[in-house]
């Protein structure tokens, strides 16, 4: 979907000195606000470690950052820009959503891809007149509202269900479901929340329904063919420096969302199926660039999460609470476990994965952002909307996000870890005509122990150089790898596939790893 061009009211009003209207923006004004971004960047990081520790959903830590500067704290900046936070909350939406795509791997979510299309359609359908009525019935919301309410929240949050289940050990069809219907349930989502929010009388649901299938259509056919271009013109244009290619993949993802949105399709669809075609194309300088797009993503949620919290006004939200509790039982209770069943059933999925999905439908920015759409549209009672929805995300995101884990563990589908997977970087040497991979062995590689005979590397393969600790040797056929090591392999052009392949299958299975690799290659000894 296209974010709404900013008006030309700023609704924006800040108790310290700013430059005026035609006041020129001086270098002390500049230096104000670097030290006052780099400090709330400080807080945040620190606060992200104390969050890991502690099992507290970052998103809140971000939020109470936000308030805690905002018009109710120590702050004291008034804020109540909500156009210019749905514009910079989309624009964060699509770093999230690419540094999603990039991580996710094509072998976890290939078997999940119609489970997860059911949810992030059929599902948000059933969540969504489920939470409407019970808005209308229960809290008296008019029907305008109430589904509004209903859309708003039965969207799952890309950066919050990333960002718990990747610490959680879960079977892969779990996690790859969870991530995929995060990363496409955004699109209808959105359609549906626009078209509550209009003027006039809402369309028919059959018009909804095509409007939300040709937007899908379209914006998944550009995320596909942006990124398989993109993912063809990196493999094989050798860029001047390493630190290009991250640029170059976000340059790319961005330009997915871009194409997808002026198409009149989803933007969030295209661009996080781009980066998924990125992410899984085994680009040059891959942990370089992995790196980078989590670095992004990161900043991005801090800025968006602050956003938010400064949008919101504490004292305001006291006749709201109980409306959002109530809203937020039924949508966790009985709302997202009758879309779960009502989709999964079909697929023959064990209840103990479907009670875990139930209970994991993280909600965290997007349905905030969203929220603020009713309120650039001028809906009627789109304050109280935008207070329920935020009551709602922070109280059952308290309540979900630490107890994922243990219900994980109680259903038995938290027990055991998968190895860890090898951080392979390959740099092409063009003039050469080969590659040079740089293998990290991490702790839970099962290549720990293996000889590199034993690795069977295709012929053309080799590896050079072995990195441990302070130094570093020629290994010969007998030389045991170690936790820890790192590895400089040479590789042929044509080989330099096979033998990826076949590092990652002893990473994975150890010496005696079957000939093939984990994606069905062969790699012959």
């Amino acid at each position: 979907m296209n974010a709404p061009a900013t008006g030309a009211r700023t609704g924006a009003r800040c108790t310290a000195r700013l430059p005026g209207k035609g006041t020129a923006t001086t270098v002390h004004h500049l230096n104000q606000l670097l030290l006052v971004c780099s400090l709330v960047l400080l807080v945040a990081v620190v606060a992200a470690r104390i969050s890991s520790r502690s099992g507290l959903p970052s998103l809140l830590v971000y939020l109470g950052i936000g308030i805690a500067m905002g018009q109710d704290g120590v702050g004291d900046i008034h804020f109540d820009n909500a156009e210019l936070t749905q514009v910079l909350g989309y624009a964060a939406l699509v770093v999230i959503l690419a540094e999603g795509g990039l991580g996710t791997q094509w072998t976890e979510i290939r078997p999940a891809l119609p489970a997860s299309a059911v949810l992030a359609t059929v599902g948000v359908a059933a969540s969504v007149g489920v939470t409407a009525s019970a808005a209308h019935f229960l809290i008296g919301l008019e029907w305008r509202q109430a589904l509004i309410i209903g859309a708003v929240v039965s969207s799952t949050d890309a950066a919050a269900v990333f960002s718990v289940l990747r610490r959680i050990p879960l079977p892969a069809r779990v996690t790859g479901t969870l991530e995929a219907e995060s990363g496409f349930n955004d699109a209808p989502v959105v359609i549906l929340v626009l078209a509550f929010s209009t003027a006039g009388p809402v369309e028919h649901w059959y018009v909804l329904l095509g409007e939300i299938a040709l937007e899908l259509v379209i914006g998944a056919a550009i995320g596909l063919a942006v990124g398989r271009l993109g993912s063809l013109g990196l493999r094989h244009v050798a860029l001047p420096a390493s630190g290009l290619y991250p640029i170059a993949v976000m340059a790319i993802a961005t330009a997915a969302y871009a194409a997808g949105a002026m198409a009149h399709g989803s933007g969030f669809l295209a661009v996080y199926l781009a980066s998924m075609v990125l992410g899984n194309a085994r680009l040059p300088h891959w942990p370089a660039t992995r790196g980078f797009a989590e670095g992004l993503g990161w900043l991005a949620q801090i800025g968006m999460f602050v956003l938010l919290g400064l949008l919101v006004s504490p004292h305001e939200l006291g006749d709201d609470i109980v409306p959002a509790l109530i809203i937020g039982l039924v949508l966790t209770v009985v709302a997202r476990p009758l879309s779960v069943v009502l989709c999964l059933v079909p697929f023959r999925v064990p209840w103990q994965e479907q009670a875990l999905m139930s209970w994991a439908g993280l909600r965290g920015a997007v349905p905030i952002v969203l929220a603020t759409i009713p309120m650039v549209q001028g809906v009627p009672g789109s304050r109280p909307i935008f207070n329920i929805v935020f009551i709602l995300v922070v109280v059952y995101t308290l309540v979900q996000g630490p107890t994922l884990p243990w219900l994980a563990r109680a259903l038995r589908l938290g027990e055991g870890t998968e190895a860890a997977d090898l951080g392979i970087e390959s740099a092409p040497l063009e003039r050469l005509r080969g590659h040079l991979l740089s293998v990290g062995i991490p702790k839970g590689s099962r290549m720990h122990g293996v000889e590199v005979g034993e690795l069977r590397l295709p012929k053309g393969a080799a590896v050079t150089l072995v990195v441990r600790g302070s130094t570093s040797f020629v290994p010969g056929p007998t030389t045991i790898l170690r936790r820890g090591d790192e590895l400089l392999v040479v590789a042929t052009d044509p080989v330099r596939d096979a033998a990826e392949r076949r590092l990652r299958a002893v990473g994975r299975g150890g010496k005696l790893a079957g000939w093939l690799g984990a994606d069905g290659g062969g790699a012959r000894g």
